[in-house]
């Protein structure tokens, strides 16, 4: 562990939701925490808590058991704001199912605000 956080973070996560558990912990940062408000605020995850254990601290995840793949993007893709079309097809099973995670000059976003906002980032991973 330790040298792709965010690697870590969604295999963590799938492994729990194929093995049916209800929770699981994540180790934290700050691309973590608003990875894990963006996923809560669209259902594939319940509430999560920060537990603080001396170090940089960890979440505990409540599962809802909606996620069936999530992994991250690699190499960080950049694309434009008009771009959205091709990755989307690359990475997500249907239209209007899943999301991708974006970095943009406004902070972490998937790619729907994205799109709505009409600005481009750098991909940071999927979830479906």
């Amino acid at each position: 562990m330790n040298h792709d956080l965010l690697a870590d973070v969604f295999s963590v996560i799938k492994n729990a939701e194929r093995i049916g558990k209800r929770e699981c912990t994540v180790p934290s940062s700050k691309i973590i925490k608003e990875i894990l408000k963006i996923m809560q605020k669209n259902k594939y995850i319940g509430s999560f808590e920060f537990i603080d254990d001396g170090k940089s601290g960890e979440f505990k995840v409540d599962l809802l058991g909606r996620i069936n793949n999530c992994s991250v993007i690699r190499p960080r893709f950049h694309l434009k704001k008009d771009e959205f079309i091709p990755w989307e097809k690359r990475f997500l099973p249907s239209v209007n199912v899943g999301l991708l995670f974006m970095t943009t000059p406004k902070g972490i976003t998937d790619h729907k605000n994205a799109k709505k906002d009409g600005i481009g980032g750098s991909l940071l991973g999927y979830i479906y």
